[in-house]
């Protein structure tokens, strides 16, 4: 997984740790992992995007360009209460639907 400014507030090892038990080539478990990586990361802008106003939306993504972890947290814990919170509960859900997807998987192989 890629570092990202919330890495630190998300496990999603798990989900890997899974996705290692399936039968897969290499090549389809690192196409996987980056679908799960990518996957992840529109999650959480999606429900940080959800929590800012309109006007704010575009200076979050520049700031987001730019990754700079320590001005993404304090532009977001100014204008978005909670959003630690928004942004765990949005992977929690995600993992959930993932972890399910993964033992479907596992049952048709």
């Amino acid at each position: 997984m890629k570092k990202y400014f919330y890495s630190h507030i998300i496990e999603i090892e798990s989900i890997f740790v899974e996705l290692d038990n399936l039968d897969l080539s290499d090549s389809q478990r690192k196409n996987l992992a980056s679908l799960i990586d990518s996957n992840l990361h529109h999650t959480v802008l999606d429900a940080i995007l959800e929590e800012l106003p309109e006007q704010e939306k575009e200076v979050f993504i520049k700031h987001v360009q730019i990754a700079d972890h320590d001005k993404i947290w304090d532009y977001l814990n100014e204008k978005a209460d909670n959003i630690e919170d928004r942004i765990k509960t949005a992977a929690k859900q995600l993992k959930t639907k993932l972890h399910q997807d993964l033992e479907e998987a596992k049952k048709t192989r």
